[in-house]
């Protein structure tokens, strides 16, 4: 299966575009690094190709269909900013179950507390709260992540344990995942290909 990004162009209301005739694809299985400097629209991509954001131009299609706006999305977001993507008035717990009860392994090699599902957001650290959206974002009807700068406010041994057990995991379901980073040496680390952005994001990926 496909995720394929066809002509996607997106514009914020009165600003200039953002993106510009973006073609990009990322096939289940397969690990695709996005290379490209901040402010380039890498971010905004990101939004789009998870159907956050609905593209002002173009289409975004899985396995040959729109992206679906109800129920579990099989792409994913992990964005660097865990905040945005939870609800503040849920307790953890509540918002994990929504998408899955992910195995206690699982949780103990991602750092999370058993006590943390009792919290509120506002009470985890950036850090604890940004391992508790990779690991939601794992459950198994998830077929492609889309990691926007995800370990970015982690230390850098935490953020290779992060980075080896998702993508570990990823091959191992057949699941496919676009790096997004500003960071050349991580993406051609971890990925099977690596797109680099400009700062007009006019190539075609």
């Amino acid at each position: 299966m496909l995720l394929e990004a066809k002509g996607v162009g997106f514009s914020y209301k009165k600003g200039r575009p953002v993106l510009q005739g973006i073609d990009f694809h990322v096939a289940e299985g397969e690990v695709v690094g996005l290379f490209g400097p901040s402010g380039c629209g890498k971010s905004t991509l990101a939004r789009v190709l998870s159907g956050r954001l609905a593209p002002s131009e173009g289409s975004v299609m899985w396995d040959g269909k729109p992206l679906p706006r109800k129920g579990y999305c099989p792409v994913q977001l992990i964005s660097q900013h865990p905040e945005r993507a939870v609800n503040p008035r849920w307790r953890l717990d509540r918002t994990m179950t929504e998408a899955w009860n992910p195995p206690e392994d699982l949780r103990r090699a991602m750092g999370i507390e058993p006590e943390w599902l009792r919290r509120w957001p506002n009470e985890l650290s950036g850090g604890e709260l940004q391992r508790f959206c990779v690991i939601r974002a794992l459950s198994p009807q998830t077929r492609i992540l889309i990691c926007d700068e995800m370990t970015a406010m982690l230390d850098a041994v935490t953020q290779a344990q992060i980075w080896g057990l998702v993508l570990g995991l990823a091959r191992e379901r057949g699941m496919g995942a676009v790096v997004i980073t500003h960071n050349r040496h991580l993406a051609e680390r971890v990925c099977d290909r690596v797109v680099e952005a400009d700062a007009a994001f006019s190539a075609t990926c």
